[in-house]
């Protein structure tokens, strides 16, 4: 393992630019911190060429950990805004909306039509034909209240 003894700057450089490379490869959006990483440790390589190998590594494990912790925590605390947030959560998009039993509701739970799929209900008993406003969603179960009319 003598050649461990002969790394250089430009050698941290280079896994940096490979692992940038993974991550236009890869869609998992992780490599890029190690890369940032290999390319801080050779900065400091070059700065202090005299550093002992154990320490460069101790210095490239730091600041990937530190890297990756970082932008997770940037992730969480600003989410991305959506022009349309409900994209992945079909049921969302229908709370407000009106529509009419297609069988009634028994025991607090009946069945709506909504375009071409039929959606379960929850509620209080109503016949079928009865107008019902989409207050929330459970799951894929809608939670109505009844309405005044179709509108």
């Amino acid at each position: 393992m003598e050649w461990l003894e002969q790394v250089v700057f430009w050698h941290w450089w280079i896994l940096a630019g490979l692992l940038l490379i993974m991550e236009l490869l890869a869609p998992s959006f992780f490599f890029l911190w190690l890369g940032i990483a290999a390319g801080a440790t050779g900065f400091l390589l070059l700065v202090l060429p005299s550093m002992p190998m154990e320490m460069q590594l101790v210095i490239f494990s730091v600041a990937s950990v530190f890297a990756v912790l970082a932008w997770r925590k940037y992730r969480e605390t600003r989410p991305t805004e959506s022009d349309q947030p409900n994209l992945n959560r079909r049921g969302r998009q229908y709370i407000g909306r009106v529509f009419t039993l297609d069988r009634p509701i028994e025991n607090g739970v009946g069945k709506v039509v909504v375009d071409d799929s039929t959606w379960r209900v929850k509620g209080p008993d109503l016949p079928a034909g009865t107008h019902v406003r989409v207050t929330d969603i459970d799951g894929v179960v809608f939670i109505i209240a009844p309405t005044e009319g179709p509108g």
